[in-house]
């Protein structure tokens, strides 16, 4: 970094701040090895790097797996005078967190809690997330109970990462005491608590209890979000209560809340399913209205649930119609379609599928070689077929040629 000309006979000198600012910018780029040339340079024109500095480039290191060489630099900053503090650690610790390297996060808080930097509340929510979506419960509990012992209190994020771990990993009894033990201490639920414990319930079949917990929701004065309903209206359709289901969603359209296409989704897929397509076909055709897009889930629910009523042109039509709209359909729609022709003996039309996922570079999976063999076995002119399949790249699961 050279000094300034002088413009307007100001001379511009760097500083700390100037070379921090252009490493944070440098970093935060995905340019580190331009960020440590520069950082070198700031050493050796006798500038001292201060906490914002090294933070930026022990962050990136971390980022980009760079174990050795970011411990390395943390340790200089020490050994510098320079004395991290628990936002440099947060940060770091939530990088790892992210990539599931959580012994090297234990390491990270063992080594705060030597140099006497006390972690906070964040540090012990970051960290406990990372356990949790590891399914290592017990030790996120551990955690959970030692935050009092370093001066800290739980908050609600604190339980509510708890509560989402045991929801998923089916220990809905554990979630609900939590659930339980926060209100008696004090620490007020949120929305995306209910949310963690409704869709735990409703997982567990436990109807009865979600809908209990749902009015439960209301008395505390929580608004439920569109996800909320979205948990709702999904647990009563897979629990065989489409009508209600259906009163849920009629009330929201009186009530004039606004319909997301992840709530029309689940009432799709449920009515699909029960082989009542003319309604589900209704709702689909009904989001245009409401100024919302069909997304992938929607196209796959709706193709499927023709393929199954063996409405196979319509649902040709409606994977033609999903590319013009600029929804890339997935290797699980070209199944189901693919499988629905298989089943009419099309074998046509199954190759000419099966040459598109080629040029949309998609790969097939276990579900797509199934639907060839089958085709397969079903052509008696089974080598004039083998002859018209595409190649997949080697890259793909498998090769079909």
């Amino acid at each position: 970094m050279a000094n300034g000309n002088g413009v307007y006979g100001v001379e511009c000198k760097p500083s700390v701040v100037t070379y921090g600012t252009i490493i944070d910018g440098l970093c935060k780029a995905g340019l580190v090895d331009k960020a440590k040339e520069l950082f070198i340079e700031m050493k050796d024109r006798g500038f001292v790097p201060d906490v914002i500095v090294y933070s930026a480039l022990i962050h990136e290191l971390y980022y980009n797996e760079k174990w050795e060489a970011a411990k390395a630099l943390l340790n200089e900053m020490v050994d510098q005078g320079v004395r991290p503090n628990v936002v440099t650690f947060n940060v770091l610790i939530g990088v790892l967190c992210r990539r599931g390297h959580l012994k090297e996060c234990s390491d990270l808080l063992k080594l705060m809690i030597q140099r006497r930097i006390d972690p906070d509340v964040f540090t012990y929510n970051t960290l406990m997330d990372g356990f949790c979506l590891a399914g290592r419960l017990n030790e996120a509990r551990e955690l959970f109970q030692s935050i009092p012992s370093r001066g800290c209190e739980p908050d609600a994020i604190s339980y509510n990462v708890l509560i989402n771990g045991y929801c998923k990993n089916r220990n809905i009894q554990e979630a609900v005491n939590l659930y339980k033990e926060m209100i008696g201490k004090g620490t007020r639920p949120t929305v995306i608590t209910y949310n963690s414990l409704l869709t735990g319930l409703f997982h567990m079949g436990k109807v009865q209890d979600a809908q209990e917990l749902f009015g439960e929701m209301q008395t505390q004065n929580l608004l439920p979000n569109s996800t909320t309903y979205k948990i709702l209206l999904d647990g009563l359709c897979k629990t065989d209560r489409v009508p209600e289901a259906m009163e849920v969603f009629r009330t929201l359209e009186n009530c004039n809340f606004k319909i997301s296409v992840e709530m029309l989704n689940c009432l799709i897929d449920s009515f699909c399913k029960a082989g009542n397509l003319d309604v589900a076909w209704d709702l689909f055709l009904t989001l245009s209205n409401r100024g919302l897009a069909p997304n992938v889930i929607t196209y796959s629910v709706m193709i499927h649930g023709l393929c199954i009523e063996g409405q196979l042109e319509k649902a040709n039509g409606l994977f033609i119609e999903m590319e013009a709209n600029g929804c890339a359909p997935n290797v699980i729609i070209y199944n189901i379609l693919m499988r629905g022709f298989c089943q009419s003996d099309d074998s046509v039309k199954v190759v000419e599928l099966l040459h598109k996922m080629v040029t949309r570079n998609l790969s097939p999976d276990s579900c797509t070689i199934s639907i060839v063999i089958d085709l397969l076995s079903k052509d008696e002119k089974y080598r004039k077929c083998l002859d018209l399949l595409p190649t997949f790249p080697a890259t793909s699961q498998s090769k079909m040629t």
